[in-house]
């Protein structure tokens, strides 16, 4: 019997644990001289903790205590520290300045990713203003030098702008919550689908779409201020400038990104909020931002708050890595094998690219030309390959990336290879399947993609069993395997002639051209490939 850990956890031997230790003592001292006392919260918390603050990353380990008590392993630590603040300090007065060094614990989802991550980080309570910001990031970048990193970024934005022209916009609510979810995961082509609806607010779509896009120095900030005039919503630029002049001058205006499409996908950042990466790593190393309303979901007193952390893994993993610079090496992109193979090198090809070799690249897995690498993969991994940093970039359709749900910016709709996602189940089973249906409350579905499949069916309230196949999909219904199939289809040929029919639509998918979110703001060349592909798709 092998006596391994689980998946995503790992040992730590003596020389790993050093080097920890030391990166430790170093940010700890700096903290501590700063006034950043050290606290200590629970490893597992009570499940109603996490339900009261919306939108927590990754998904918390869930599990029954003796008493039967449901309980989760900490996901995040700012959670702790409002509930701590809520009721261990409730009526004390300010500001609080804490600092901690604790593991958090997140499920994987079908990545190889970590599932334990230890946090060096800080929180500061009821210190609000510019300068409070101002020095909440220079502490970030202080700590981020004191691990001994020197080539990184600090990409820089606010949720105030992004919440305030919502919150301004003439649409309804799940408009607004669509084009939210949209600007936070990052969703370029989602946020144009939605600003080009009937029920859109014009105005205040088209500043979202163009904010999503601004991004530079100090003269970004200003571009967003002249954006967002019209409409009255210019809240959080003034605090945001100040910190980015307070960085300035520290001397770190080379290190520094304002990028307005950087909006956390946790919903309780409320003011300014900043990410670090180190170019080619794929992942951040570390991340903050003000989250003045979050204590107020447990006992409805908000209280100005804000804070950082540092990811240890993904910091030593980035001393690590020999430093990669734009133009010392080439640029990555997962290019798919089989029906988007044509199209991908043909859009390549017309935005200025070298590539030779690929259309018949024979049994290499990589091609080489100057300045890039095209990295040959089924379009199922690609989301993958980038969203963990094997690759900068990529093309494949939209079921892939729905299925994968991957951490990358969707940046393009190249509008090839187009096809559909159909429910479909033997000509004329109609009232057998619902027969089935109503007498066992279930019905059997086979499919390739299982999330897209349970996404459809709890969209439409219906309680499926899905069965999970690798090919030849429609050979399921024929053997009585399943009542109903989700495929991809083109023409519908392959369907009639296996005498299936088609009973419902579930969604369209194109080509679509993505990035990695740390390539996506340390790279240039991923935002000038992307603006190529966009004229060529403007000029059809």
């Amino acid at each position: 019997m092998d006596f391994v850990t689980p998946s995503g956890f790992r040992d730590i031997l003596p020389d790993e644990a050093l080097r920890r230790e030391q990166i430790i003592s170093r940010v700890q001292a700096c903290l501590a001289s700063r006034g950043y006392a050290p606290i200590e919260t629970p490893t597992l918390e009570n499940i109603e903790v996490l339900d009261a603050v919306t939108s927590l990353p990754g998904v918390p380990f869930r599990f029954f205590d003796a008493s039967g008590d449901l309980l989760a392993l900490r996901p995040d630590v700012t959670m702790q520290v409002a509930r701590m603040c809520a009721t261990r300090l409730r009526g004390e007065e300010g500001p609080f300045r804490f600092r901690y060094v604790q593991r958090v614990f997140r499920e994987a989802d079908g990545m190889a990713t970590s599932r334990e991550v230890t946090q060096v980080g800080i929180e500061n309570i009821d210190a609000a203003g510019a300068e409070s910001d101002a020095e909440i990031l220079a502490l970030f970048a202080e700590s981020l030098q004191l691990c001994g990193l020197d080539d990184f970024i600090i990409a820089l934005g606010t949720a105030s702008v992004l919440r305030t022209v919502l919150a301004a916009a003439p649409a309804s609510g799940d408009w607004k919550n669509q084009a939210m979810r949209a600007y936070q995961e990052g969703n370029f082509v989602e946020l144009a689908r939605l600003a080009a609806l009937p029920e859109a607010p014009a105005e205040h779509a088209q500043v979202l779409c163009r904010m999503a896009r601004i991004r530079g120095g100090r003269e970004a900030i200003d571009q967003v201020r002249d954006l967002v005039a019209p409409l009255a919503c210019d809240c959080g630029l003034d605090e945001l400038e100040t910190a980015f002049g307070r960085l300035t001058e520290m001397g770190l205006e080379g290190k520094l990104l304002v990028d307005f499409s950087l909006s956390s996908t946790f919903s309780y950042y409320t003011g300014f909020i900043f990410e670090a990466y180190t170019p080619g790593l794929g992942e951040r190393i570390g991340s903050g931002g003000r989250y003045d309303a979050m204590i107020a979901a447990f006992d409805g007193k908000p209280r100005p708050s804000a804070g950082f952390a540092l990811y240890l893994e993904q910091v030593m993993a980035a001393l690590d890595m020999q430093p990669r610079r734009d133009g010392d090496c080439p640029l990555r992109i997962a290019v798919p094998k089989g029906s988007l193979n044509a199209g991908t090198i043909e859009a390549l090809s017309r935005a200025g690219l070298d590539t030779a070799g690929l259309e018949n690249p024979g049994r290499q897995l990589i091609i080489s030309n100057p300045g890039v690498d095209y990295i040959i993969v089924r379009p199922t991994d690609a989301p993958v390959f980038v969203s963990l940093g094997a690759a900068d970039c990529g093309i494949c359709g939209k079921d892939s990336l729905l299925e994968a749900q991957p951490n990358v910016i969707e940046l393009v709709d190249l509008q090839f290879g187009g096809c559909r996602f159909v429910v479909a189940e033997p000509a004329g089973a109609t009232p057998a399947v619902e027969e089935r249906y109503r007498k066992l409350g279930s019905i059997r579905v086979a499919t390739k993609y299982p999330r897209i499949t349970r996404s459809y069916y709890d969209r439409v309230g219906m309680q499926v069993e899905i069965v999970k196949l690798h090919g030849n999909i429609e050979l399921a219904p024929l053997t009585g395997m399943a009542e109903r199939i989700i495929d991809i289809t083109a023409t519908g040929t392959t369907l009639r002639e296996n005498n299936l029919s088609v009973v419902d639509e579930v969604l369209d998918s194109t080509a679509r051209f993505f990035a990695n979110p740390c390539a996506f703001r340390t790279d240039e060349r991923v935002i000038a490939l992307a603006a190529a592909l966009q004229d060529q798709v403007e000029e059809q």
